[in-house]
């Protein structure tokens, strides 16, 4: 009996074992599979162990809970159907179509159809029946029922609907490689550079923003735009993707820049290289797609505080197209040790949003260190702001910047300014600070000129201490106003201080700032967000 027992034992522990043992074989050989298809594959495929909606395989026609979608032209499969699916159904060309031409079939793709669109043809709506029916275009979108798909809408060229003009066909890259090959440079005469209104769209996104939105917005916006548009930043540098303009008009193209302030001054200094390579007539101008943790330009220029898949992407790309083009000043920041830190390099930055010393660069420079030692925490935006609200309140029982006043100087376009008792020095280029407080005026009722980005003007103010940083950002105070000027000069005579420039921040031993006007940015304003403050500066 007691051999049995022990048998019984041994078999009831060794049994769900060796089940989950051959459940893990079985599925690390199928993903070995799917993945030496996805690498050999036309398709932009993604798995996914359970679809967000109802889906029907492309290939059986079965309901399939789990298997792999197209980000390109939204095919779907099950498993067992992946490899047929992908011999069987083409993707939607990137570069192709009839050369000199801007003729484009549709590329119909069956089933699947969003629920809330309407028959082209009869205008009824699509998607309804519980099963693989219905076609869509992956350029225009527009869909039909299978009962009125007839053969001339197979052959009828596509428009490429609403976004037509911000799609470049696969047409026009395929005449442009063709003129290459030729030595050819008059690219004016392909169509549709020619065509009224054509702005084409790049989209540069930052996968590692803030909530980590980028990888859903890479595949919504492929689905809309042609594939070639579209880059992921953690895979190509900006300066790369951006060449894609040398191939456009002049002075028409936009890009959609997602992430935060950080990635948006990446893509910036990028297009100054174009600059420096005599690219100028290539120059974008920029819209942001806000994905970061603080997004003060992105708050400025009126794309918001923050984007958390709220606004479908359809209209952020009408945004970007009714967006009004401004300029963005951009400052020097250099920084030169002295004494004994002479001898480290001289530190030279750009400046898009502010400069600061004290209590706010001591937070991101320990909110920076943290994330660098544990990055897998900080992948939300509260997280984020959690962490910055730790050290803040710890800041305040300590008081690390203490007399920041006897330990600098401040002079504004040569003139020396006297400080009052401060802990921090904050020199602003946007209206915006700190996530979406307006620094500059505060809220006092006395009357002081709004901040703005293209008058070539900084102002600077100071702040008490981390506790008095969180009173202006709750509106229960005011910072002190220390003045405006188009050079500052600030210099730091003892001790070691935190700084940061952007919320790139380091500790910084004596030492002497200067910001300089360095040049002017093409951006993108969007109306559609902008407060009344904003409007009136915007007037000005």
């Amino acid at each position: 009996a007691e051999w049995r027992l022990a048998l019984w034992t041994l078999l009831s522990v060794l049994l769900p074992v060796l089940l989950t043992a051959w459940c893990s074989l079985q599925r690390s050989r199928r993903q070995l599979l799917i993945r030496d298809i996805f690498r050999k594959s036309r398709h932009d495929w993604s798995y996914t162990d359970l679809f967000g909606q109802p889906s029907y395989c492309c290939v059986c026609g079965e309901h399939i809970l789990r298997g792999a979608f197209c980000g390109c032209c939204g095919l779907r499969a099950g498993e067992c159907c992946l490899g047929r699916a992908d011999q069987r159904f083409p993707c939607k060309e990137t570069v192709g179509g009839t050369a000199g031409t801007s003729l484009q079939q549709h590329h119909w793709v069956r089933g699947n159809v969003p629920l809330c669109s309407c028959c082209a043809v009869c205008g009824q709506q699509c998607g309804t029946q519980p099963k693989l029916c219905d076609y869509r275009c992956a350029w225009c979108q527009c869909t039909v029922h299978d009962e009125c798909m007839v053969d001339c809408l197979r052959t009828e060229e596509c428009t490429f609907g609403e976004f037509r003009d911000l799609i470049i066909p696969p047409s026009y890259l395929s005449t442009i490689n063709e003129m290459r090959k030729e030595k050819k440079t008059s690219y004016e005469k392909v169509v549709p550079y020619c065509r009224k209104h054509w702005m084409p769209v790049i989209i540069l996104a930052n996968t590692r923003s803030g909530n980590n939105m980028g990888e859903t917005l890479l595949g919504e916006f492929k689905m809309l735009l042609n594939p070639v548009q579209i880059f992921d930043l953690s895979k190509i540098a900006p300066a790369k993707a951006l060449q894609l303009c040398t191939l456009l008009p002049c002075n028409s193209v936009r890009v959609l820049v997602c992430g935060g302030d950080g990635t948006v001054g990446w893509v910036l200094d990028a297009i100054d290289e174009m600059k420096i390579k005599g690219q100028e007539q290539y120059i974008p101008q920029v819209a942001i797609l806000p994905l970061g943790t603080g997004n003060d330009l992105s708050n400025t220029l009126g794309w918001g505080a923050g984007y958390a898949g709220e606004v479908p992407v359809e209209e952020i790309l009408r945004n970007v197209m009714e967006a009004d083009g401004v300029r963005l000043d951009r400052w020097k920041v250099q920084v030169t040790n002295k004494g004994y830190y002479n001898l480290r390099k001289q530190k030279v930055f750009t400046m898009n949003n502010y400069f600061s010393i004290g209590p706010d660069a001591l937070m991101a420079l320990n909110f920076h260190a943290h994330r660098e030692k544990t990055p897998c925490l900080f992948s939300s935006r509260i997280i984020n702001k959690a962490v910055y609200f730790f050290y803040g309140t710890k800041d305040c029982l300590i008081q690390e910047c203490k007399d920041l006043n006897k330990k600098v100087e401040l002079e504004l376009d040569g003139e020396r300014i006297e400080l009052p008792s401060l802990e921090g020095i904050i020199v602003l280029n946007i209206g915006y600070w700190g996530g979406g407080c307006r620094l500059w005026e505060g809220m006092g009722g006395e009357p002081f000129p709004f901040a703005r980005y293209d008058d070539g003007l900084l102002e600077v103010v100071g702040v008490h201490g981390s506790f008095h940083c969180a009173q202006i950002q709750v509106k229960l105070g005011n910072p002190v106003r220390l003045g405006q000027a188009h050079t500052v000069r600030l210099i730091l005579k003892s001790s070691k201080m935190p700084m940061q420039v952007d919320g790139e921040p380091w500790a910084q031993g004596p030492c002497t700032v200067t910001i300089t006007h360095k040049t002017h940015a093409l951006m993108l304003y969007h109306s559609g967000e902008q407060s009344d403050d904003d409007a009136s500066s915007l007037s000005e």
